[in-house]
Parts: structure tokens; C-alpha cells; sequence
């Protein structure tokens, strides 16, 4: 028995991290197999031609770097 996981539409949290190294993902990488990748920036963007020939989809939230982070107060 083989069991596929299916891709998420939702939206990646910092606890999604980079399949290659471990840090926060931001692009989520889906595969015409039905399973997905999640990639840091600098990850993505290493792979990303590779990549192109094999995702069905690619959800990018890199902006999410561009935001600035908050502190939540004591």
C-alpha cells in the first residue's frame, strides 16, 4: 500500500520548514504525484529550474520576508 499526501492550500506557518535544510519554509513545491516539497528562499531559488520541470504548482510566500517582525509585549 502506498500513501500519497495530499497537497495543502494552506498558508505556511513558521513551523513548515525547508525539506533541504531546515529553515522556514516559504514556497511550497507541488508535485503531479500528488506530494510536495517545501523549500526555504535560498533553497528555492538553488533548485529552481529543476523544479519548474517537475512542480504542478508553486506556492510562493516570500513575501512574508518582507514584513517586519513583532515583539509581543510581557
Amino acid at each position: 500500500m502506498t500513501t500519497a499526501v495530499a497537497p495543502s492550500s494552506a498558508a505556511l506557518t513558521a513551523a513548515d520548514r525547508c525539506d533541504r535544510c531546515g529553515a522556514q519554509a516559504y514556497l511550497r513545491v507541488e508535485l503531479a504525484s500528488g506530494l510536495e516539497l517545501l523549500f526555504c528562499a535560498h533553497h528555492h531559488r538553488e533548485h529552481e529550474d529543476k523544479l519548474r520541470e517537475v512542480a504542478v504548482a508553486v506556492i510562493d510566500e516570500t513575501h512574508k520576508l518582507d514584513q517586519p517582525t513583532t515583539v509581543a509585549a510581557d
